[in-house]
């Protein structure tokens, strides 16, 4: 599909009801049966499984508990038991390395497999890792050899480092069976979660940025009239360019709602291991992601660095100018407080993030926006800059949309060491595949849990409704990631060796600049030469290789 054509489906409405309506839920045809858990309860296995998981604890029932998670893992056990003998895995033990911020990941993960440990026999040991630390942790069991834990749960980025070095254990046919890979959604099939023709990932998250926004803002006659008044050009609404985001933030500065102090976008200037980099990226990529260009952080023949030229730094002087205009302390914030301390604590009218914001807004118990948060891909730009004419365009369809399909999603890998023991071996990939299970996945992205959706099985908007969202919030939620996901001008990331060396060497510098230690172009000049050190000490012939097989250049 050519990118005006889209643009022309999204503006008539068409995608996010026409998609979204198309899918019918494959459990509808499940056989009836019932079976007993471990823990004596009685499930159902038909069609209503999918419905009574979404039951615990509920919608508007406030946050999941260690009960819930353990509850909702032995629901989903069935899989397991059809390749798994009750105790076959007894006196394994097993080591399981992954996240534990905002008390998600990891933290869930330990109450889906209770009862997979219950059955099974086997035992696993956690090494929790907070997301700054999560990459300097991974850098160094790659870099010296050592890896010590059997069960890794890590995103497609670090690929190369990983599969790319023979660490990680291929998938069995098997396991690809139990959880029916068929059901990823387009972008997250191969070559995602391959190297070399092999298959190494269990997708548990599909990954993108979208752009959450407080519906009350947008609504308010005072706000509406003050815009007005002020000679802003077009109705005050949802801004849908980064112009607009800008002018929304700055319009903002010093004016109320509801009684409290009104601010406008939040951006995330505090380094988060590497992380944050996504967060400019998702500033940056309607200016950079031209359609015609499939690459945007660098120039595929030769490496050389796209983040100093004018489309980033347009993006790196887009949050200074902004942060004067945002919460008091900005500055200091990183994204998991932007998302999580201010934007659904009501503080902010918008931030671009994760699928987490959507997630968590009705069945969070920290959330305070509920019932006032919308959803939408990012923000497009007027215009487009063009690295091979090194010229600003304007397209004829309208705005450059390019949604940042950030990390490609978590995923969990088995690591090689456990290859020479079948028993351990088929134990690591049996707890993996229940994590990637297709009926979990519906309730982990239904509920806060740092994932959201990956299965085209997902979007079944009357599962939803059913469990309790409304149709329409629920509708705008979804239709934000599937809109991004199905995009043809969607910026994905590459799989290449040192992803993160340069992210990390990135926000260093992008420190300094929020700082006001640097100018946007002096520091954008500094990463540049910064990646270009990395590109030659990880060999730059080999570098654009894996770049062009990643973009299919």
């Amino acid at each position: 599909m050519k990118v005006n054509d889209f643009e022309r489906m999204m503006a008539i409405g068409l995608s996010r009801r026409a998609i979204l309506k198309t899918g019918a839920s494959l459990g509808a045809v499940a056989a009836a049966g019932s079976v007993l858990g471990p823990f004596g309860a009685v499930y159902a296995q038909d069609a209503s499984l999918r419905s009574q998981i979404l039951q615990v604890p509920g919608v508007g029932k406030g946050s999941p508990t260690d009960a819930d998670w353990q509850k909702v893992g032995e629901m989903c056990l069935e899989a397991t038991k059809k390749n798994v003998k009750q105790g076959e895995f007894a006196g394994v033990e097993l080591s399981f390395m992954g996240l534990n911020n905002q008390n998600l990941h990891n933290v869930l993960f330990r109450g889906f497999l209770k009862p997979w440990e219950e059955y099974t026999g086997a035992k696993i040991t956690w090494i929790d890792l907070a997301q700054a630390d999560y990459n300097p942790r991974l850098q160094q069991a790659i870099a010296t050899g050592t890896v010590d834990f059997d069960i890794l749960e890590m995103g497609a980025p670090f690929e190369g480092d990983v599969c790319g070095k023979g660490l990680a254990s291929e998938v069995p046919d098997w396991v690809k069976a139990q959880i029916d890979m068929d059901d990823y959604v387009d972008y997250l099939k191969a070559p995602v979660g391959t190297w070399d023709g092999k298959t190494y990932r269990i997708s548990v998250d599909g990954d993108c940025h979208n752009f959450n926004y407080r519906t009350d803002y947008f609504a308010d006659a005072d706000l509406a009239k003050a815009w007005k008044d002020e000679g802003h050009e077009g109705e005050w609404g949802v801004p849908k360019t980064w112009q607009k985001v800008q002018e929304v933030t700055k319009f903002l500065k010093g004016k109320s709602i509801g009684g409290m102090e009104a601010v406008g976008y939040l951006d995330a200037p505090k380094a988060w291991g590497g992380f944050g980099f996504y967060f400019l990226g998702s500033r940056a990529t309607a200016y950079a992601k031209h359609p015609d260009d499939k690459a945007w952080l660098f120039d595929v023949d030769t490496m050389k660095p796209r983040i100093n030229n004018p489309a980033w730094v347009r993006a790196i002087q887009d949050v200074i100018d902004a942060l004067p205009s945002e919460a008091g302390d900005q500055l200091n914030a990183d994204p998991g407080t932007t998302a999580f301390q201010q934007f659904l604590a009501g503080t902010g009218s918008m931030v671009s993030w994760w699928g987490d914001v959507g997630a968590s807004a009705r069945t969070s118990d920290s959330s305070v926006v509920g019932d006032t948060i919308g959803f939408d891909i990012l923000p497009g730009s007027d215009d487009v800059y063009n690295s091979k004419t090194g010229q600003w365009d304007k397209l004829a369809s309208g705005p450059n949309h390019a949604p940042n399909m950030a990390y490609l999603g978590w995923g969990v890998y088995v690591m090689a060491r456990v290859d020479s023991d079948e028993k351990r071996k088929k134990a690591a990939w049996s707890a993996a595949a229940h994590l990637g299970g297709k009926d979990l996945a519906l309730w982990t992205a239904a509920y806060p849990s740092g994932f959201q959706c990956y299965r085209k099985s997902q979007f079944d908007i009357k599962e939803w409704v059913s469990a309790g969202y409304d149709e329409a919030f629920i509708s705008s939620y979804l239709a934000s990631q599937l809109n991004s996901y199905n995009h043809p001008n969607a910026a994905i990331e590459p799989r290449i060796p040192g992803i993160f060396q340069y992210y990390s060497v990135a926000e260093d510098e992008l420190a300094k600049i929020f700082a006001g230690q640097a100018t946007a172009q002096a520091g954008a000049d500094a990463i540049a030469a910064a990646w270009e050190k990395i590109t030659d000490q990880l060999g730059r012939d080999k570098q654009i290789a894996l770049y062009k097989a990643s973009l299919g250049a």
